[in-house]
């Protein structure tokens, strides 16, 4: 997979965390991060699809049945 460098500035008590954490886990930095935002994502992935959901219900977001999505791309299957 291919990786990007991101930089970015975290409050000294969580960064004395993270560091505590990894060590204790003998994990790099890297890893503890990477974990946690995966984590997070996964958790913010069921308050996405619940916020849909609720769109749908109340009609604010409509549902397209696959064939009508296919025939306005002009696809045949």
């Amino acid at each position: 997979m291919q990786t990007v460098k991101k930089l970015f500035n975290l409050d000294a008590s969580l960064a004395n965390e993270l560091e505590l954490v990894a060590k204790t886990l003998k994990k790099s930095q890297k890893e503890v991060v990477e974990n946690a935002l995966d984590f997070y994502f996964d958790h913010t992935d069921g308050i996405i699809a619940d916020k849909v959901s609720e769109e749908i219900a109340r009609g604010k977001m409509r549902v397209y049945e696959s064939h009508e999505v296919y025939k306005e791309l002009g696809i045949d299957l």
